[in-house]
């Protein structure tokens, strides 16, 4: 897979307005892999477990067939793979007849078939068919395009977020368009009933019993009324708690959005730093490729990269963004001194929410982090110290939250193996001191 493949998805797909869309995409991304390999998406239905449309992409155009397919008719070996989802199982037992049987008409005698399921919400929604022509040579187009799925695989969990949505909106509005029509309907009942009631007040009473009549009816009305009115309150709230029920709805549909995007955002950034490290033997462009990596993942305009030294008991800065001039690369710092030394020292994160508690942080004064919100985190491998990167000034005038260290801990897991399997302390530290 190029190096620009996967990125390009990511981006097509973020931008991408439906499923059709989406899937010229994937199909696209697939094409690039591999010309001869196809590509389709089979529509599951989970209430009675079959397959009933095909997607597939002609001319950049998507074509759909229906289909009336149970998954039951598959091999048994992969149809507990495509129940499983997240992985793709091959069709070992007559490919090209089960490629006929799906409506894959690109399978030929030879091809290989390959399924993998997608799961949303725990519950199987689509079944991703790739056919390639069988090679005995090279890497398979399955293993290639295996990320690029993964990514299609977030998109159409966003599609159904989507519509998850829409169906939302659409119920509360005809939930009001019932209840609005309900109370007009009684409201225009109550001003008839009280134009009747004034009318019947007006007229002379000229028989005791019938005045005792008509006031047992104005009694019965204004009971009638009274429970009207219950009626209306009561619907009035339900109504309101419809409207907090999707409301808090909208807010979880919102944190899923957000998660998918910043998921999406990190995928896209640690391909770039692997494929980096993989491309490059120069380590001052690896360092500063792994600092580009947590600064812009945690939007952060100044940070900062420590890595040991080889004296015991020091550090020095390998990469920084955003410092002062008179901050040099290369700088030895002892551990035990400044937030990065303190953090080295003990091995623990620290995390400064707001400018209220750095006031009350004694550590803050160094030229690597300003009063504000900031995280010094440590670099950890194997129990070792590796390291110690800095954030602080985020875009914006963010803060940074508990959530954004684990972000941390995870970002710097990979720049704590990158770091220990390029020797990059030993490399970097030997290029300062030669100058």
């Amino acid at each position: 897979m190029t190096a620009r493949t996967l990125p390009s998805l990511a981006l097509a797909l973020g931008s991408a307005t439906d499923l059709d869309a989406a899937l010229v995409a994937l199909a696209g991304a697939v094409a690039e892999n591999d010309r001869d390999a196809h590509i389709a998406l089979l529509r599951h239905d989970p209430r009675q477990g079959l397959l009933r449309e095909r997607l597939a992409v002609l001319d950049g155009r998507v074509q759909r067939s229906p289909l009336e397919t149970s998954l039951e008719q598959l091999p048994r070996v992969a149809l507990g793979a495509v129940r499983d989802g997240g992985t793709f199982a091959d069709v070992t037992e007559e490919p090209a007849a089960y490629a006929r049987l799906l409506k894959l008409h690109q399978a030929e005698d030879g091809a290989t078939l390959s399924l993998r399921g997608i799961k949303i919400d725990g519950h199987l929604e689509a079944v991703i068919a790739l056919v390639e022509p069988k090679r005995v040579f090279g890497t398979r187009a399955v293993e290639r395009v295996a990320p690029c799925v993964g990514l299609f695989e977030l998109a159409l969990a966003r599609f159904h977020e989507r519509e998850a949505r829409d169906e939302a909106r659409r119920t509360l509005e005809e939930v009001t368009q019932r209840v609005h029509g309900e109370y007009l309907t009684k409201l225009a009942d109550l001003e008839q009933q009280v134009v009747k009631a004034r009318q019947t007040a007006s007229m002379p009473v000229i028989d005791p019993a019938e005045a005792v009549a008509k006031e047992k009816e104005e009694a019965r009305r204004a009971e009638e009324q009274r429970r009207s009115m219950r009626k209306l309150a009561a619907l009035e709230h339900q109504l309101t708690a419809s409207v907090g029920q999707l409301e808090q709805a909208h807010i979880e549909l919102h944190r899923r959005s957000e998660a998918l995007r910043n998921r999406t955002r990190t995928l896209y950034l640690l391909d770039r730093v692997m494929s980096l490290a993989a491309e490059t033997s120069e380590p001052k462009t690896l360092v500063e490729g792994l600092l580009a990596l947590v600064g812009d993942d945690m939007q952060a305009l100044r940070c900062s990269l420590f890595l040991v030294g080889r004296e015991p008991g020091t550090m020095y800065l390998a990469a920084a963004r955003g410092l002062a001039p008179h901050v040099q690369i290369g700088k030895v710092v002892p551990i035990g001194h400044g937030v990065a030394g303190r953090v080295a020292e003990t091995l623990q994160p620290m995390l400064v929410v707001d400018a209220v508690d750095a006031k009350q942080q004694p550590l803050l004064g160094d030229d690597y982090l300003t009063t504000g919100s900031f995280i010094s985190f440590p670099l950890v491998l194997h129990g070792e110290l590796v390291g110690v990167v800095n954030l602080t000034n985020r875009a914006q005038q963010g803060l940074f939250v508990e959530e954004d260290v684990e972000r941390v801990r995870m970002l710097g897991l990979v720049i704590s193996l990158i770091a220990v399997e390029a020797q990059l302390p030993e490399r970097l530290h030997g290029a300062f001191a030669s100058r």
